[in-house]
C-alpha cells in the first residue's frame, strides 16, 4: 500500500494524562480546560483527526465535548467515541448529524460496543445490538427513513431533518473477539486495532477482510498505539523506563482493573503480548510493551529515535493500515515532538472511508 494515512492524535478525556503513570497529577486530570487545550494543540500542530474516548465511570461526555470544542478547532476531524447502549439511537443521530454540520463535515464516530450501565448483556448479544445499532444509525445520518424491526431495536421513523442532504461519517470500530469482528464486517467502514506483532496484525486483517467480503463488503484498517520518540534511541528507552518507574506490579494491576472492559479479548490479547515480551519489555524491533504494565486496554508504544518510528509506521502503512491513532504522555508534550520528528516524514491527510 502507498499513498495517505490518517494520523491522529489523542484526545484523553478519560483521566489518562500523566508525566509518570501512576502518580496523578491535578493539572493532567481530564478537565474541559485541559481536554481542551490537547484537542486545540494537536489541531495547530496538523493531526488529521483527534479521538476523543468515551469512559462510563471515568471520562467527560464526548458528544458535549465535542459540541464545544469544534468552533475552536480549524483543520483536523473529530473522532467522537460513542457508547451505543447507553444511546436511544434517534437522539444520538440528531446529536452526531448537528455535530456534524458544526464541525462542518469533519466528524468521524467511534463506535463503542457498551452495555447500559447497570446492565449485563452478555457479548454476542451486545455486539448484536451493535451491529443492529450501526445499521440504523447509519441509515438515519444517510437522511432515510428508518424502518427496522429487529432483535433489539424497533423503529419507523423520518431521519432528523437535518440530515436529510448529509451522508453518514465513517463509523470507525474495534473488539478482537468473533462477534466484535463480524460486526465490524457488517457495519464498520474503519476497523481499529490495538498493537501486536506484526504477524498477528496481518492475520487479524486477513480474517476481518475475508468476513468483510462475504459481506459484499470492504474495511479500511486502523491502529491506535502509544509513542515515545526522542533524539536517540537511548533517550527514548530512557523517556520509556521512566514513565513506569513510579509502578509496582500491585498498582499496575490495580490500575488495569479500573476499566470496564478489563476483560474483554482485546484486553487478554494486551496482557499475553506483554508476557510474551522480551525482558527489555519489547515484543518486536520498536513495539515496547511496557506502557501496558499501568494500562487497561491499548497496551503497547513506539519507542525509538524518528528514523525508528517512521519506519515501524510506513511498514504498517505498507500492510494496509492507513489509519493511526497516537498517544502519549504527557499528551500535549509528546505531540509536539512527534509533530516535529515523525509527522513531517508520513505523508498524511484525512482518510476517505466513508
Amino acid at each position: 500500500m502507498t499513498g495517505n494515512i490518517e494520523v491522529s492524535w489523542f484526545g484523553a478525556l478519560c483521566d489518562d494524562d500523566y508525566e509518570q503513570l501512576g502518580v496523578v497529577r491535578e493539572d493532567l486530570l481530564s478537565s474541559w480546560e485541559h481536554c481542551a487545550d490537547i484537542v486545540a494543540r494537536a489541531d495547530a500542530l496538523g493531526f488529521d483527526n483527534v479521538l476523543l474516548p468515551s469512559g462510563y465511570q471515568l471520562g467527560i461526555d464526548t458528544v458535549a465535548f465535542a459540541s464545544a470544542i469544534a468552533p475552536r478547532i480549524r483543520n483536523s476531524r473529530l473522532l467522537v467515541a460513542v457508547r451505543v447502549g447507553e444511546m436511544w439511537v434517534p437522539q444520538l443521530a440528531r446529536q452526531l448529524t448537528t455535530l456534524d454540520r458544526i464541525l462542518d463535515g469533519r466528524l468521524t464516530v467511534n463506535i463503542i460496543s457498551s452495555e447500559m450501565p447497570g446492565e449485563t448483556l452478555d457479548g454476542p448479544a451486545r455486539y448484536r445490538r451493535t451491529t443492529e445499532t450501526m445499521d440504523a444509525l447509519r441509515t438515519m445520518m444517510d437522511g432515510r427513513h428508518l424502518a427496522i424491526n429487529g432483535e433489539f431495536l424497533r423503529f419507523d421513523i423520518d431521519p432528523p431533518r437535518i440530515a436529510t442532504d448529509r451522508t453518514s461519517p465513517p463509523f470507525y470500530f474495534g473488539g478482537l473477539s468473533a462477534e466484535a469482528r463480524d460486526a465490524a464486517a457488517l457495519g464498520a467502514d474503519v476497523y481499529l486495532m490495538w498493537p501486536d506483532t506484526t504477524d498477528e496484525i496481518r492475520r487479524t486483517m486477513d480474517d476481518v477482510s475475508s468476513r468483510a467480503s462475504a459481506a459484499g463488503r470492504a474495511l479500511s484498517f486502523g491502529y491506535r498505539v502509544h509513542v515515545v520518540v526522542r533524539e536517540s534511541s537511548q533517550q527514548a528507552y530512557a523517556a520509556a523506563a521512566h514513565l513506569i518507574a513510579a509502578v509496582d506490579e500491585e498498582e499496575g494491576r490495580r490500575i488495569r482493573s479500573r476499566s470496564l472492559d478489563s476483560q474483554s479479548a482485546g484486553v487478554r490479547r494486551q496482557a499475553e503480548l506483554r508476557e510474551s515480551a522480551t525482558n527489555d519489555g519489547f515484543a518486536e524491533p520498536v513495539l515496547w510493551t511496557g506502557i501496558g504494565k499501568a494500562r487497561s486496554g491499548c497496551g503497547a508504544a513506539l519507542v525509538g529515535s524518528p528514523a525508528e518510528v517512521t519506519e515501524k509506521i510506513l511498514g504498517y502503512r505498507d500492510m494496509g493500515i492507513s489509519a493511526f491513532i497516537f498517544s502519549g504522555y504527557p499528551h500535549i508534550e509528546e505531540a509536539e515532538r512527534f509533530a516535529e520528528w515523525v509527522l513531517p516524514n508520513l505523508p498524511h491527510g484525512p482518510l476517505d472511508a466513508g
